[in-house]
């Protein structure tokens, strides 16, 4: 699944996405944030009308100041007034921003969790195709695409909108209609003028927006793989990608830039032009004695009023073009289907409890229509038994882990778990009652005790160390100077792969399942370790069911049943003994590791390192 792009937006999908955001500004059951939605909204009326009767009081001080005949008298009320209304229009403009913080910063929150959870609600094929540095900037993104478009639209558009109807309004009434109408026109051609030209400048900050998340990715994953980076002396390789992507959101920013400029200056015209023809209409009504000084300031302060917020207009247009398109790609991720779901009256599986059976029936499944993995595998486990599963790299061995977890479901067959299809379970429950150990151990970039600890969060602190001495690493932890406060780095680089993979083992110890997978639990260990480690498992996989899937076949001696798995089909079944009776495919994969093994004797070498490779060398 390819995260969604930022494609051209008609004035329609910027509607929808509008009106989905509408939802989480009258949220159901939050009371104080409707009413701090109404509070902020009259706190913007009373500063609009504030900020348009301000001119008014300023220009009546100027007719007095100005007088022809008489005293000068010092107009204290009015300049007392004109000081007090001017105080409201900002101060009233600070307090709706300062309510309506708290609905803002609430729906986007809400929208990110939401975004997030439906994250991790996706199936695992969407996340193998995923780009994690694209998809973290989306969510970043469109988080404050949502901060703008509601600040702006909701008080910067529509106050300008208002403003500018009120301001039409008192010219027309104290002076006349041709006011008014100028008015009208130079702010209606301002208004066209700015976001047709903030339309034309978009393409730009798209693909500001493209180069970024682009650069990004590339930057994450180089990062992520920094070792390979290093093992292969690539660090010029990754620069010159990386600079690639920096070069095309270079020139996207500069042409940004200057189209910016050109907006700027277009837009000055357009005002200055309609202020230079009113204010020599106000001047010519002064010189003919039909106005006074205080109207001509009038005037002028009116359209200078209006074009502080207008001066903006572009910049606040694009941003909210900019946010719904952010918006938009983030709703796009939401709008994504669940490939895994739970049915209407889904069964809860009890996590805790007596071993589970497993089942296989028939199955067939590929992760694409036109390269079919497995190919009607049938077997079951017993409760409380231990299966199995060894063949060549690609036979299918893992996919039948990710089945049986439900991270996909079949094409035909069924796996049932219990006697019931496990499309019957609840998701939450299914993966609560299994553990699993998998061949490759990533970790949280966190502390030992925290990664350890997220097999059952809430654990005590004996449970936890208890685990982490089951799978041998407990006297390893404590001889560290942080201890089980030690951070781990990211992915857990900071530990040996056999150290992480000893955590893995801890935190799967802790969780307690029914149902227990062992994904090459012991391939990252040293001979010795492995001995203690897989007596431990071996001790641990008594009370529950359990499915092995091994290459190297040393681990698996002790299985009740061994299946041999080749291109999807079960060739051989039965136990290690049975197996090398019949020699057949398991009995010439064992004579090809006892060779491995000789050979890493007499050479001085652990054989665990030669293991690995015994299935394919038997294939």
């Amino acid at each position: 699944m390819a995260i969604p792009s930022s494609q051209p937006k008609n004035a329609r999908g910027s509607f929808a996405t509008v009106l989905s955001l509408l939802p989480y500004l009258w949220p159901k059951g939050e009371v104080w944030l409707r009413v701090r939605l109404v509070l902020a909204s009259i706190a913007m009326m009373i500063g609009i009308i504030a900020t348009v009767y301000v001119p008014i009081p300023y220009s009546e001080a100027v007719n007095r100041l100005s007088a022809k005949h008489g005293p000068l008298v010092l107009p204290v009320a009015i300049i007392i007034t004109y000081g007090l209304v001017r105080v409201c229009s900002t101060a009233f403009s600070e307090l709706r921003d300062a309510i309506f913080a708290a609905v803002q910063m609430r729906a986007s929150r809400v929208v990110a969790r939401q975004t997030f959870e439906h994250l991790h609600g996706l199936s695992m094929r969407f996340h193998l195709d995923r780009q994690t540095g694209g998809l973290s900037n989306i969510i970043l993104r469109g988080t404050l695409g949502i901060q703008n478009v509601l600040r702006l639209a909701a008080f910067n558009i529509l106050p300008t909108i208002i403003q500018l109807l009120l301001t039409v309004g008192v010219l027309w009434y104290k002076f006349n209609f041709w006011y008014a109408v100028i008015t009208f026109a130079t702010v209606a051609f301002y208004i066209s003028f700015t976001f047709s030209f903030t339309a034309w400048r978009t393409k730009f900050r798209r693909t500001m927006n493209e180069t970024d998340n682009e650069a990004q990715t590339k930057a994450i994953d180089s990062l992520l793989n920094f070792e390979t980076v290093k093992y292969f002396g690539n660090e010029v390789h990754e620069s010159a990608r990386f600079d690639e992507s920096l070069a095309r959101y270079e020139k996207a920013s500069v042409q940004s830039q200057v189209s910016l400029n050109a907006l700027n200056i277009g837009q000055a015209v357009i005002i200055s032009s309609a202020l230079a023809v009113m204010m020599m209409m106000a001047a010519y009504g002064v010189v003919h004695n039909r106005m006074g000084v205080g109207q001509f300031v009038l005037v002028n302060t009116y359209l200078v009023q209006l074009y502080v917020p207008l001066n903006f207009l572009g910049f606040v247009y694009l941003q909210i073009n900019q946010g719904l398109i952010d918006m938009e790609q983030m709703f796009a991720l939401l709008r994504v289907n669940h490939e895994i779901t739970d049915k209407p009256g889904a069964v809860v599986f009890a996590p805790q409890g007596p071993p589970a059976a497993v089942r296989f029936e028939n199955v067939v499944f590929g992760y694409n229509p036109d390269r079919v993995i497995l190919k009607g595998v049938s077997f079951s486990v017993a409760p409380g038994r231990k299966v199995a599963i060894v063949g060549p790299t690609g036979s299918g061995k893992s996919t039948i882990s990710r089945l049986l977890f439900r991270f996909y479901d079949t094409v035909a067959g069924q796996v049932l778990v219990d006697g019931v299809d496990v499309r019957d379970y609840t998701q939450h429950s299914l993966r609560a009652g299994i553990g699993v150990v998998p061949q490759d151990t990533v970790l949280f970039n966190d502390t030992i005790f925290y990664n350890i600890a997220y097999g059952r969060p809430g654990a005590s602190v004996a449970e936890i160390e208890q685990a982490a001495r089951f799978a041998q690493i407990h006297d390893f932890i404590v001889s560290l100077p942080q201890g089980y406060k030690t951070r781990v780095g990211e992915r857990g680089l900071k530990l040996s792969g056999g150290e992480k993979q000893r955590v893995a083992i801890a935190r799967t110890i802790l969780k307690n399942p029914r149902i227990l997978i062992l994904d090459e639990a012991t391939s990252a260990l040293d001979t010795a370790t492995e001995q203690g480690i897989s007596a431990a498992l071996s001790s641990i996989s008594h009370d529950r069911t359990t499915l092995v899937i091994a290459h190297r076949l040393s681990t698996v001696t002790d299985a009740d049943e061994i299946l041999v798995l080749r291109e999807g089909e079960i060739v051989e079944r039965g136990s290690h003994a049975a197996l090398l009776e019949a020699d057949g495919v398991y009995a010439g994969m064992w004579a090809a590791q006892v060779e491995l093994e000789d050979a890493a004797e007499h050479a001085g070498v652990d054989a665990v390192q030669l293991q690995k490779s015994v299935a394919e060398v038997a294939e």
